[in-house]
């Protein structure tokens, strides 16, 4: 509780003693005296005026503020850089206006751009290989595609097609399949084709016959292929070509078959030596080939 104290001036009483000793014609003398009046308190909990003077506030540390800063320019820059995304994402300036085709010869472009039609007017950033895929599926001849987009509204479509490895007879059409067996077109001449007829007794593409010839087939270079003429099998161990110009070639089974086919290779580019005929490429040990 705060204090203060003001001097007063009172007129002193005289004493009969003190009127005797004072002088005639003075006055009487006056009493200084020091009195104390209180002053209320302040309420408790109320601020007193000079109690911010004493809190001493200490600067931000430059890290701290180096670190605020940094996050906050981040955080800026990365929903510009969303912002941006999702503007060329849904954006109609990168609509799909043109698709162009590559890599097809037992298709026409047209064939697959007419199967990609839908994907006219859809932006470049939402097209994706799934969906490319999904819509050739109706081509057979169609083993796989992939996708490249060249804004602003150019779509590319780089086309994987089957390999025709063999002729089937059909009535009077031959049949190509590749190695699957999946049939990719049909031809009325046989000569049109530089493919083998594979015999008849192993045409049904789900036999074990056909797929070990049609394995073969397909593990031949395509200039190899070119000269074959049939392909036949007395059983998965036993696969025989012929090639155009009569001459067999014994194959044996489906084993090592790459290394059959360099070893055959190797043998059709040996000159021919008019004292020796060969009827025969005999390449079931594909590291012991001979001609007989």
């Amino acid at each position: 509780m705060a204090s203060t104290r003001k001097p007063t001036f009172k007129p002193g009483l005289e004493s009969n003693r003190e009127k005797k000793s004072r002088p005639a014609g003075s006055s009487p003398q006056s009493v200084i005296s020091a009195q104390r009046t209180l002053e209320p308190s302040a309420p408790q909990g109320a601020n007193k005026p000079d109690s911010a003077d004493n809190v001493i506030v200490f600067p931000e540390p430059k890290g701290r503020r180096k670190r605020r800063l940094a996050v906050w320019t981040f955080s800026i820059v990365g929903a510009f850089v969303a912002a941006l995304i999702a503007g060329a994402i849904y954006s109609p300036v990168l609509a799909v206006r043109t698709i162009t085709v590559d890599g097809t010869k037992l298709l026409t472009p047209d064939a697959v751009q007419k199967a990609l039609s839908g994907m006219q007017g859809k932006p470049l950033p939402q097209v994706n290989e799934q969906e490319i895929n999904e819509l050739l599926q109706p081509l057979v001849q169609v083993r796989s595609a992939t996708v490249e987009a060249r804004p602003p509204s150019e779509l590319l479509v780089h086309v994987n097609e089957r390999v025709p490895v063999a002729l089937l007879k059909q009535g009077d059409s031959f049949m190509m399949v590749d190695v699957d067996g999946v049939q990719l077109g049909a031809t009325q001449d046989q000569s049109s084709v530089a493919l083998p007829l594979i015999d008849p007794g192993a045409g049904a593409t789900n036999t074990g016959l056909f797929k070990a010839i049609a394995a073969v087939l397909n593990t031949l270079p395509a200039d190899v292929l070119a000269r074959m003429s049939t392909a036949s099998a007395a059983s998965v161990d036993a696969v025989e070509l012929k090639l155009v110009d009569g001459k067999t070639i014994v194959w044996g089974n489906a084993e090592d078959k790459e290394l059959k086919a360099k070893a055959l290779e190797a043998l059709l580019k040996m000159p021919p030596d008019p004292k020796v005929p060969v009827n025969v490429y005999d390449v079931s040990v594909p590291r012991h080939p001979f001609t007989k």
